[in-house]
């Protein structure tokens, strides 16, 4: 349903503003982020200030649904569904924590170090699959446009799909080592039953575990 008014404030003092109509008339904004409140500890929505739905720039040059900048969510208005536009809002408070939680999260280099691991193994496939990639483009953690635009066009996420079953939880995580702490973050949220993830990437359900259990300030 259209909500009625263009803003609002939850009870935990998020401020959340309509810049644009929703495409989906049948998401409620206002339950989703009543979700987020509820899933999300509150030392750990800190962070964010505001959220604002709407159409951007940023969204259209990488394709993007949400991203995350100075104390607000930027989620777009065109939302497949509300499950989505939660999936979306609990992945841009995961990068909301990676400036005051930063040494905790990468400081020992270990979760860098599974991620690497599992960027190397998945070179070895695409080798395999006809994907020559340079090795060391792999071993740079940092987001690199260029091979994110080779694996979202060239490759195509479907077949990246089928390379990273038993590596990552999906292909976005391959992206870089901040989307890998993201999509982690959304799962460990998302799915009250975290044996799948740690199963997968220990490091990354031990960080995300660590910081879950941080008492509030």
């Amino acid at each position: 349903m259209m909500q009625p008014q263009n803003d609002f404030y939850t009870s935990t003092g998020i401020h959340v503003y309509y810049k644009d109509q929703l495409q989906n008339n049948d998401i409620n904004v206002e339950e989703i982020i009543s979700l987020l409140e509820q899933k999300i500890p509150h030392h750990l929505l800190e962070e964010v200030e505001m959220v604002i739905v709407g159409w951007f720039d940023e969204f259209e040059e990488r394709e993007l649904s949400a991203f995350y900048d100075s104390g607000t969510l930027y989620i777009s208005n065109s939302q497949i569904d509300g499950e989505e536009m939660l999936n979306n809002t609990i992945h841009e408070t995961a990068h909301s924590l990676e400036q005051p939680h930063g040494y905790l999260i990468y400081g020992d280099g270990e979760l860098k170090n599974e991620f690497l691991r599992k960027r190397e193994h998945l070179h070895d496939i695409m080798w395999a699959n006809g994907y020559k990639i340079p090795k060391s483009v792999f071993l740079d953690p940092e987001y690199n446009e260029e091979l994110d635009m080779f694996l979202y066009e060239d490759v195509g996420y479907g077949k990246l799909t089928g390379m990273t079953q038993g590596l990552f939880l999906n292909a976005y995580a391959v992206t870089s080592l901040r989307e890998y702490f993201a999509t982690g973050f959304t799962e460990y949220f998302t799915d009250s039953n975290h044996t799948f993830l740690k199963k997968l990437s220990p490091v990354l359900y031990s960080k995300i575990s660590g910081l879950h259990t941080l008492e509030e300030n």
